[in-house]
């Protein structure tokens, strides 16, 4: 009973010696200090971590930008740079053509006959093609963007991207070209050549004159288009469209030379024959 009544004492006085120890300034002062060497050691932590964040970002900001002034003008503005590419080279076909073809001086040029080049490269080469081949077959052709990064050896592994490039190849060679292209260039020759003014009357005379030539012009685009897509359709976007213009400077010359003048249908022909001779104005 005393032995636990001493040890009883001894553990209070313990405590008692420890709690006035906890609240003695020497034991304050350090507590205080250590609170504040924590609180130190952790702001300094903070700022190298927000440092090093910042620099991170500040170099990964570097080399986006490196990056982007790295890139051509092409790569940056894909769709001005072949915009522009596609109105000079049918202006270009066209004069090189009359020069060398037709023997033309340069004051002798039919510019009118120019202009329709230039509004046909312009509006439908540069403007409506590059929709549907950039914008619409991204979206109908999935693998389209994918494939045209590859290697070759890896594009002959990609059987979807494959797939997919023989689907644009058919769709130009047999939709796009004889359904739309065909029909709006001749239709573009009337609206600069004809002499009415009603839309109707371009569309249907422009069609008409596109249905009398289909075969040997369907004929002449499958010969070239067919091969030239194959390469086109595995290329980048960047490099398709202006790829495609290229090949079309040869495909405009021949346009130009077999349907580029004023053309008169062998009808129209035998009725100027039928008016001189009712006029008497024939030989």
């Amino acid at each position: 009973m005393l032995a636990t009544t001493m040890l009883s004492r001894r553990v209070v006085s313990s405590r008692s010696s420890t709690s006035l120890w906890n609240r003695s300034p020497i034991f304050v002062r350090r507590s205080t200090n250590t609170t504040n060497t924590n609180a130190a050691k952790e702001s300094v932590t903070k700022s190298e971590s927000s440092s090093s964040t910042t620099t991170a970002s500040t170099a990964s900001a570097d080399s986006a930008a490196a990056t982007t002034s790295s890139k051509s003008f092409a790569e940056k503005n894909p769709f001005v740079f072949q915009l522009g590419v596609a109105t000079a080279k049918t202006s270009a076909a066209d004069i090189m053509v009359q020069v060398v073809v037709d023997k033309k001086k340069w004051d002798e040029i039919d510019y009118k006959r120019n202009a329709i080049f230039v509004v046909f490269g312009f509006a439908y080469l540069g403007g409506f093609q590059y929709w549907l081949m950039v914008n619409k077959f991204g979206k109908w052709f999935p693998t389209r963007q994918r494939f045209a990064t590859l290697s070759l050896s890896e594009k002959l592994k990609d059987t979807a991207g494959m797939i997919d490039a023989a689907k644009m190849v058919a769709f130009d060679v047999f939709v796009h070209l004889p359904l739309i292209y065909f029909p709006s260039y001749y239709t573009c020759k009337e609206i600069v050549t004809g002499t009415s003014w009603n839309p109707l009357v371009w569309v249907k005379d422009g069609c008409t004159k596109y249905w009398n030539n289909k075969e040997e012009d369907c004929l002449a685009m499958i010969k070239l288009w067919g091969p030239s897509d194959c390469i086109q359709f595995s290329m980048p976007i960047h490099i398709s469209m202006p790829f495609r213009h290229m090949v079309s400077f040869f495909w405009t010359a021949y346009v130009s030379f077999t349907r580029g003048g004023d053309d008169e249908s062998e009808e129209d022909v035998s009725k100027l024959k039928r008016r001189l001779s009712v006029s008497g104005d024939s030989a």
